[in-house]
């Protein structure tokens, strides 16, 4: 972030968790549900949900849940439809918002907010809680001795890079046994925006610059979260790419974009899982916030993707800034309900005020407060809280971290392996453990994507467990070091306010006589970079996207140590986002890209470092050569520079591997790559039919052709005739990962291409068009590693979709073609 944006700016872009961080430190004892008294009526026994002695007609099982529903509408006094409509607010939120009223401790202490209890029908609050990388709770509580610690899994980016939906579906399921085991209805998560640009502060959260791998990764998680029986809440709906001035900026986005990249992930997520819920992101999009929006939550989500669940605003959401609420300024509430945004989260007394202002006068409409209001009594029906579940506060966090760590290790890529530096599995030669991450290990970003873990496995432990011989004399220089500087770190952030932006660890200085020494005694050197960001503020360039000098000359002495007494340098990247690696790959023998891999991190390294696994992970983001190699680059994170309100997406649909494949940008690393320590061979690509016809199968074979176990990530490409609209050179459209294949072992995947996948978004005919005529399929290690092409043909155009036109544009822009 710009260091001179306003401090208010700076505290509205902080504003979401505030009062979740401040709501640990007051945190209440814990309410569990209790149990109702019965009604028997006709030898039926129902529940006497508010306890007045009959049975009401909601209380009657008998009914489907739309008449129970339906009954409780009729009776719902305008204020009662308002307190459903509007959150229980957050405790100690006026440190920035200055007084606005009571805020009800929720029943899960360190939970983001809930929706309130409405005691005359005997509805219950339920409660929402954090997040992507697992919930966010409070792991201590106010006179109670025991522990609510959460298990830490791999960020968006880790989990992403597995391209694996059956384990992310088991992650999943391990995330929704916390979530309900601890009390909690929904999990803010997952978090699948589009990385249009590498410095977003929240990338780690998200998974992909494809929407494909983004929506099908999200769609593979909720699933599993969801098979708990709890809900989920995807989010930032929607074209939130970036942290800066977040609350207001306003994106200027095509709607072809819109369509074609920053929905179409949330488009495979609402129809391949269900989501209970959606979160309307903070930003504009062509000048209406995306909380005000029917175009957005209304046109496109419901008419045309059939959601059926509810939307909740981000926390704030609508709102122009914290100062806007010091001063009596409110979001506005009657469009955000006719929008379709249900629930105004965390929610405040003025906001309560104002839409039962509206709603006593017809401003609302009692035909739209009863939708919104029976869409949230439709969620709340479904909630572990509603049927009374008895909570035991003991997920079973051990089994949760063997899924962690299994989910960590697949999901790390092998970037470089010369000679066969790794696997290095000599547990007797001695290893030199080289950067202060190594020991301070990162398992997540900051801001409401991070976990109250009990402990985090650093690199140094993990190595340690696996049995191999580190080198004292650094373990005793670093150890120190590293604890000192994580303490510094501490203070910088608590001195700067909460969800102050975490900082880069600064390195040691030795000198070239001691990384002699080190290369004498050692057989090998593990180098660690590790990276942090976090909510509320976006990456820069220098020192953080690219190397520090200190790092640069760190590497350059290893390097020319090791490699005259003919020894390794292993470099582990624990990081969130992409950074830059073409200046100094060349000073490595190999790269692991471990990202920030939750908990179990450093025994997740140790798996793959000792050949324990073979690495199968593979990119889901470009890593360039120079950020400025980004077609996004010149349009982030917005103007004016100093303090951005306005960005205009003027690469359109040309963004990650679109771009540097369609205009011959050569990466560093480019989309879909990874190595692996066995080869695999392609042959034999099939298509069911040479033309298209409402479905097309293309089968492959894949051959492990090297000496160890492996899994591979197997990649369909389509290139399309671009004869009414322009095309990128090629789009992802369909992907498997194979078993794990023994040496000389083969396995047939096939994968099928369905209407839309053929078809563009094609603004002047508002709809989805597969054009006549060839269409490649490339078959693929990578983006750019191509092994097998077929090609089928469209004997006539294809309307896939005609829809509305949404998103009209506010500012006038032409969209980067080829």
């Amino acid at each position: 972030m710009k260091k001179n944006i306003s401090t208010l700016i700076t505290l509205s872009q902080k504003a979401k968790y505030v009062g979740l961080f401040l709501a640990l430190l007051a945190a209440s004892p814990l309410a569990k549900a209790q149990n109702n008294p019965t009604i028997t009526v006709n030898g039926k026994t129902f529940k006497d949900l508010n306890k007045n002695g009959k049975l009401d007609a909601w209380e009657d099982t008998r009914l489907s849940a739309e008449k129970r529903i339906d009954a409780i509408i009729k009776q719902m006094t305008n204020a009662e439809k308002v307190d459903l409509l509007i959150g229980t607010g957050m405790p100690g939120i006026e440190v920035l918002t200055g007084p606005v009223g009571d805020s009800k401790q929720g029943l899960v202490p360190g939970a983001a907010g809930g929706t309130a209890e409405l005691t005359r029908f005997g509805i219950p609050a339920t409660v929402v809680a954090d997040g992507p990388a697992g919930l966010r709770i409070s792991p201590t509580r106010k006179d109670d001795s025991k522990t609510y610690y959460a298990t830490a899994f791999p960020v968006g980016t880790a989990l992403a890079s597995t391209w694996n939906k059956t384990l992310l579906e088991q992650v999943g399921k391990a995330m929704g046994n916390e979530v309900k085991e601890y009390g909690v209805d929904v999990l803010l998560a997952p978090a699948l925006n589009i990385h249009r640009n590498p410095l977003n502060g929240r990338n780690f959260e998200y998974y992909s610059e494809d929407p494909l791998i983004s929506g099908k990764t999200a769609a593979a998680i909720v699933n599993g979260i969801q098979s708990q029986g709890v809900g989920t809440s995807i989010k930032h709906f929607a074209a939130n790419n970036e942290e800066t001035n977040r609350l207001t900026i306003n994106a200027h986005v095509s709607e072809r974009a819109m369509r074609e990249l920053y929905l179409r992930n949330f488009e495979i997520t609402v129809k391949e899982s269900q989501p209970w819920t959606v979160m309307s992101s903070y930003n504009k999009v062509n000048g209406v916030y995306t909380s005000d929006s029917k175009d957005l939550l209304t046109q496109v989500l419901r008419n045309e993707w059939g959601f059926k669940g509810i939307v909740m605003t981000d926390w704030f959401g609508g709102f122009p800034g914290f100062e806007s609420i010091r001063s009596g300024g409110i979001s506005d509430v009657v469009k955000q309900m006719n929008a379709g945004n249900d629930l105004l989260m965390p929610g405040i007394p003025a906001q309560k005020k104002v839409l039962l202002e509206a709603l006593n006068s017809g401003k609302l409409s009692q035909q739209v407060a009863d939708l919104n209001v029976k869409r949230i009594l439709e969620y709340i029906f479904k909630t572990p809280t509603f049927a009374q579940y008895k909570y035991s506060d003991k997920p079973n966090l051990n089994d949760h971290a063997a899924v962690t760590r299994n989910a960590a290790t697949e999901g790390m890529v092998l970037l470089k392996n010369e000679n066969n530096a790794l696997p290095f599995a000599d547990k007797q030669k001695g290893v030199s453990l080289f950067g202060v991450t190594s020991y301070a290990w990162i398992t997540g970003g900051t801001g409401s994507g991070s976990v109250n873990n009990k402990h985090t496995v650093s690199l140094l432990e993990g190595l340690n467990a696996a049995g191999y011989k580190l080198d004292k004399e650094l373990v005793d220089l670093y150890k120190p070091h590293a604890e000192k500087e994580v303490a510094a770190e501490k203070e910088r952030r608590k001195a700067r306010g909460i969800l102050a932006l975490p900082e880069r660890l600064p390195e040691m200085k030795l000198d070239d006589a001691f990384y002699a020494k080190k290369a004498e005694t050692s057989e090998i050197a593990f180098v660690t970079l590790g990276r942090n960001s976090g909510e509320g503020g976006d990456r820069v360039v220098d020192n953080d996207f690219n190397l520090a000098t200190e790092e640069i000359e760190m590497l350059d002495k290893i390097s020319k140590a090791f490699h005259a007494k003919g020894k390794k340098v292993v470099v582990i990247l624990n990081i969130g986002g992409v950074i830059e690696t073409a200046s100094w790959k060349d000073k490595a023998d190999a790269i692991l890209l471990a990202w920030q891999p939750g908990q179990e991190g450093g025994h997740s390294v140790a798996d793959v470092v000792s050949g324990k696994v073979n690495p199968s992970g593979k990119l889901t983001m470009t890593f360039p050569v120079n950020y400025t190699d980004h077609a996004s680059a010149k349009n982030f994170p917005g103007v004016p520079a100093d303090n951005p309100k306005d960005v205009t997406y003027q690469e359109g649909i040309y963004v990650g591997y679109r771009y540097f494949n369609t205009f011959g940008v050569k990466p560093s690393y480019e989309f879909g790559y990874g190595k692996s320590y066995t080869d695999f061979a392609y042959s034999n690509i099939k298509t069911n039919s040479k033309t298209f016809n409402n479905k097309l199968e293309v089968s492959v074979d894949v051959k492990n052709t090297g000496k160890v176990n492996g899994k591979e990530v197997v990649e369909l490409y389509l290139s399309a005739p671009s004869k009414s609209i322009d095309k990128p050179t090629s789009e992802l459209k369909a992907y498997a990962k194979t078993k794990d294949l023994k040496p000389g072992e083969s396995q047939t995947i096939t994968l099928t291409l369905e209407p839309k996948d053929l078809a563009s978004f094609v603004p002047s005919k508002s709809a989805w068009i597969a054009e006549p005529g060839n269409y490649k399929i490339s078959i693929g290690a990578s983006s750019l590693d191509i092994r097998q092409t077929i090609d089928f043909s469209v004997p006539k155009e294809i309307t896939v979709e005609k829809v509305q036109h949404v998103f009209a544009a506010d500012t006038e822009f032409k969209d980067l073609k080829p």
